[in-house]
């Protein structure tokens, strides 16, 4: 088993704590949401109700950051770029009402992620894999949800 120095564990902990310091600032984006302007536009007939996403997202940033803590060397490049993309995405949505450059956003988001669990995968790296698979799932949902607002808008 492989020794846990302490420039390992400072990466481990970096990594959780990115984590959660991009949690934070995608819901920090929610208290400078114009709801008016969200609750205009059309969407899909499969959009979640908002409540769900409240749910969902703490669930998922949990799960990256096992992941992260787990694998800090092998995926922490791609790891902290994804999770700037993923930061982005809220703010580019939400608050800067950009319908396009969001997409485009989360199609990067979705990339860097299928990198991501290509790195797991050559790892063997399975447990990871799996409990990473949810991520990668919901943002391609949401990236369907993006596009789909933005063609009906």
């Amino acid at each position: 088993m492989e020794k846990l120095t302490s420039k390992r564990f400072l990466l481990k902990i970096s990594m959780v704590l990115a984590t959660c310091i991009v949690a934070w600032l995608g819901g920090l984006s929610t208290i400078y949401t114009d709801w008016t302007w969200y609750e205009s536009l059309n969407k899909p007939s499969f959009n979640p109700p908002n409540y769900l996403f409240g749910i969902v997202w703490p669930i998922l940033y949990l799960l990256m950051a096992i992941v992260s803590f787990l694998n800090a060397r092998t995926v922490y490049r791609l790891y902290l770029m994804q999770l700037c993309v993923n930061g982005l995405w809220s703010w580019i949505f939400f608050v800067f009402n950009g319908l396009e450059l969001a997409f485009l956003n989360i199609v990067v988001l979705i990339l860097l992620n299928v990198l991501i669990a290509r790195q797991l995968r050559i790892k063997e790296a399975w447990l990871s894999l799996f409990l990473y698979l949810p991520y990668l799932l919901w943002i391609t949902f949401a990236a369907i949800l993006n596009l789909s607002i933005l063609v009906l808008n």
